[in-house]
């Protein structure tokens, strides 16, 4: 069931962060997902750095706050792939 939630949130999280964003960033489906599932761990990382001060890899959950903080993580991960593919 695990898997099923991440994909969920991937999704969501990943059809958000493209919405918000500007510009084109292409990809179908699966970059969706898989962007919102990059932005999932990017977020949950980001925000357990800033409650406990400690870094460690955490995923976001499925929940209103856990989409949230997906879709900004989803956004710097869109952010950060501009500037590597920039070049």
């Amino acid at each position: 069931m695990n898997i099923i939630a991440w994909i969920i949130l991937g999704l969501l999280a990943g059809a958000i962060a493209k919405w918000i964003f500007p510009g084109h960033q292409g990809g179908g489906f699966l970059a969706t997902m898989f962007l919102g599932i990059i932005g999932a761990f990017i977020g949950g990382t980001l925000m357990t750095f800033i409650r406990t001060g400690t870094l460690q890899l955490v995923g976001a959950s499925l929940s209103i706050p856990g989409v949230v903080v997906a879709v900004l993580g989803a956004i710097i991960a869109i952010w950060l792939w501009g500037l590597i593919n920039r070049g």
